[in-house]
């Protein structure tokens, strides 16, 4: 049996204090009892706050929402590929002209670039934190105040309510029905009730009732902080694009080596009068074969992201869920807080059984009181019938009109798992009466008549609470067997006004949306059917779910809302889910979603919900507006659709690099070019149009197997590249002849490799828009400045010399695009994505 507060009407016992419903209210906080009942004890005073920060006694785990600025720029600065690229750099400044060493200005200024998204970033995730940092309640000197999680100190008196979470380690002082729900760091689902001298751990939340706790551990030395990190407790987001690139990058490393031993030896043979030349050739081939602007081109466009959606209060806690959200294709939604606005209101009072409405308003009104942390539901009965007298002249707050008031002797908070709350009153005439206030369908057996009126209301989307006497305990845990029903309250809920456009949005994008919540599932239907849902017809009672994963997953694809859902319901719906390789964002705002977000790909909580539901979602819209979910998929579609197009473009470079590499070793030639060349080959076909590219908009959703998509493409391409372009070199080393014959042999390869590298651009841009045109044409346009400008081609050492090789060399390339869109289309064919 579960264990309860009990409150004797002739005074508290030890377990709990005493709420008088018809006492004097805090003029601070209306319609609640006065915080002298509610806690008695006053908490720490001014001067003991002092002395224990002066002793170093705070909590003082700093919050960190991202990256430090010293680990920002040891992460972009110290990376295998500049020390590399730092190392050739250093070398070809001692014996290459300075034109040479463009590559490494480029380094620096992609760095910089790097560095300073990622601290914007990082500025706008630091103020989005802030903004959405739990504020524990403490009691000091008497009075309650919301305060900073790093300013509790030890011995603080933190006062709890449903949702909140523990936020140091703790021993109980108060408990009223106090239950805390250990599962993100026991595995246990069960909540379990706290008694004055229990203990609590930082990480865990309370699922019903209240109370306060002192603290006995607090900063480096509690629980939670002892886990290292607040994300290791939960499931961190996997990201396959960022493990997708660290692979890519491992095998190219592992290429580069035995491919650059081979250039330097080949090189130093070939040309053993100059080693000046040598060494610079070799430095050519080595450094694009380099994919530098591939991370940073991955960690600007997730930076990029971050500020975008700062911008529209969302705040990011984990960077790869924006990836993760573009690759959702269910979204769950629960339907308080989410479809619906937090507020409701009583459209009507229905007395049953020919109750007085008189007397059921006076009860409402006492239930009303005896909850000093109501939920929305019980708010919107304290707002219609408040404290004081009534136009009837009887008081409707639980007071007789001869004045004497109801005191409440027991209290049920309200659980989800449960799904009504109670109390026990001891009324003015010496009466006393027990009540239920709750889900009809739950509190009535299932052949009630009374079940058909409410049928008929919940079609409307209506929200409807059955007042019930009940005839037992309220510890028993058959309380709602033999009670009477006594009235209906109706309640209507307030839509959302931007819902219905985030679910068609949803539809158009072919991201399926369940509607999963834990009221009346008819009336959860007529809120679906009015936003306008597809599927909001198919309504699944939750406790007629099977319990199996595979028929429960069955049933699931099925439908698409669910009412009378637990807490554990929802959880093992996602894992349902899951199971038939959906990705499942699940959003939510109560502490009857925390499991369920845990466990889900991507969790999304508003800003206004419970502290434990903001502490294991990976994003916050601080704005509570459902609306901004749209931004947010699209956002993560961008990114890794983008980033997906320019991978392509990067690794298509490595392979041509690689396989030219190869090609000289095996022949015993010079390598056809010099640094300046493949940097300015680079900038043109990959490095500028690849920023545009990465930021473009994308709506596209994100599909799987990043590396194998990528790869599929590039070694294709960079073949074909490679072929052409040694082709050309060799025609044209079999042409020229003379001391100039091999700037005019390199020219005549690097306007081949151009013109493919440009060929793949131009696939690579596709669907064309006007601005994706202009780009590819601007790129053309750089490279032909190169070639008629005078002072240009002496700087970058390019000139075609004579009509017949350029045109050869044109024609190569020619032939090698044509095979690029062969090749292209039998990918798609052969290698569907």
């Amino acid at each position: 049996m579960t264990q309860r507060a009990r409150i004797d009407a002739n005074g508290p016992k030890p377990s709990g204090p005493v709420i008088d419903a018809g006492a004097e209210l805090d003029p601070v906080h209306p319609r609640k009892p006065p915080r002298s009942l509610l806690a008695p004890a006053t908490g720490l005073t001014t001067a003991e706050v002092a002395e224990r920060v002066a002793r170093g006694k705070v909590n003082d785990v700093p919050i960190r929402s991202s990256r430090s600025t010293a680990d920002i720029v040891r992460g972009n600065v110290f990376t295998r590929f500049n020390a590399i690229i730092g190392v050739l750099w250093v070398i070809m400044f001692f014996v290459a002209p300075i034109q040479d060493s463009l590559f490494g200005f480029v380094i620096i200024a992609n760095t910089g670039i790097g560095i300073v998204q990622e601290l914007r970033a990082k500025r706008t995730l630091d103020g989005l934190a802030v903004i959405g940092e739990a504020k524990p309640t403490v009691r000091r000197d008497g009075s309650s105040a919301e305060i900073s999680t790093s300013e509790i100190v030890l011995g603080d008196l933190v006062e709890l309510g449903p949702g909140d979470k523990v936020v140091v380690d703790g021993e109980v002082a108060e408990a009223e029905s106090l239950e805390i729900d250990e599962s993100l760091l026991t595995g246990e689902a069960d909540p379990v009730v706290k008694q004055p001298g229990d203990p609590v751990m930082s990480g865990s939340f309370v699922v019903a009732g209240g109370g306060a706790f002192t603290a006995t551990k607090v900063g480096r030395e509690a629980y939670a902080a002892q886990l290292a990190e607040e994300a290791s407790r939960f499931t961190l987001v996997h990201s396959e694009l960022r493990s997708g690139i660290s692979t890519i990058l491992k095998y190219v490393t592992w290429m580069m080596i035995p491919t650059a031993i081979g250039l330097v030896v080949s090189q130093l043979v070939v040309k053993d009068d100059n080693f000046k030349d040598s060494v610079a050739r070799t430095v050519g081939g080595i450094v694009p074969m380099i994919p530098e602007g591939l991370v940073l081109l991955t960690s600007v466009a997730f930076a990029i992201g971050v500020i975008r959606l700062g911008r529209k209060q969302c705040l990011v806690q984990e960077l790869p869920a924006i990836e993760g959200l573009a690759r959702v294709d269910v979204v769950c939604l629960d339907k308080t807080g989410t479809l619906t606005e937090g507020g409701m209101d009583v459209t009507e009072l229905r007395p049953l059984g020919g109750a007085d409405e008189a007397y059921v308003r006076r009860v409402l009104g006492a239930l009303g009181k005896s909850d000093p942390r109501p939920n929305a539901s019980l708010q919107a009965i304290i707002d219609a019938y408040p404290d004081g007298v009534d136009a009837d002249g009887v008081d409707a707050g639980g007071v007789d009109a001869d004045g004497v008031g109801w005191r409440c002797t027991q209290a049920l908070p309200f659980s989800s798992a449960r799904k009504y709350s109670g109390a026990e009153f001891s009324e003015g005439n010496g009466d006393r009466s027990a009540w239920l206030l709750g889900a009809p369908d739950v509190l009535l057996p299932a052949d009630d008549p009374t079940l058909h009126e409410i049928e008929h209301l919940n079609e409307q989307g209506l929200r409807v609470l059955l007042l019930v006497r009940a005839a037992g305990e309220l510890d028993s845990p058959t309380v709602a067997q033999g009670a009477k029903a006594t009235a209906l309250v109706v309640l209507e809920q307030r839509l959302r006004p931007d819902a219905a456009d985030t679910l068609r949005y949803f539809d158009d994008q072919d991201v399926h949306a369940k509607v999963i919540s834990g009221d009346n599932a008819v009336s959860v239907s007529a809120v679906a059917g009015k936003l306008g849902l597809p599927g909001a017809a198919n309504t699944v009672d939750a406790r007629r779910l099977p319990t199996d994963q595979a028929e429960m997953a069955e049933a699931l694809d099925a439908n698409a809302v669910f009412g009378r859902v637990t807490p554990q319901q929802k959880r093992d719906m996602v894992g349902a889910l899951q199971s038939r390789g959906h990705t499942v964002a699940m959003t939510g705002d109560g502490v009857n979603d925390v499991l369920a977000l845990k466990d889900a790909d991507i969790g999304v909580s508003m800003g206004s919900g419970s502290e434990a539901t903001r502490a294991v979602a990976q994003i916050v819209l601080l704005n509570n507006s459902f609306a901004t979910l749209p931004s947010v998929v699209a956002e993560g579609r961008r990114v890794i659709g983008n980033i997906t197009r320019v991978a392509t473009l990067f690794l298509t470079k490595t392979v041509y690099s690689v396989l030219l590499a190869v090609l000289v070793v095996c022949s015993q030639v010079e390598y056809p070019f010099l640094p300046r060349h493949l940097t300015l080959l680079s900038t043109l076909t990959i490095g500028v149009p690849a920023f545009f590219l990465a930021l473009a908009p994308n709506k596209e959703r994100a599909k799987p197997h990043f590396v194998r998509r990528v790869m599929r493409y590039a070694i294709p391409a960079g073949v074909i590249a490679a072929a052409a372009t040694f082709a050309t070199y060799l025609l044209a080393r079999s042409h020229y002849s003379g001391p100039d014959a091999l700037e005019a042999e390199t020219s005549a390869a690097t306007l081949t490799l151009f013109l493919v590298s440009m060929w793949v651009l131009a696939i690579i841009a596709r669907p064309y828009t006007w601005w994706r045109v202009c780009l590819v044409a601007a790129m053309g346009l750089g490279f032909l400045i190169v070639l008629i400008v005078p002072w240009l081609q002496d700087f970058f050492a390019l000139k075609l010399v004579g009509t017949t090789m350029p045109w050869a060399a044109v024609a190569i390339a020619a032939t090698g695009a044509a095979l690029l869109e062969m090749a292209w289309r039998w990918v798609d064919r052969r290698f569907p994505a």
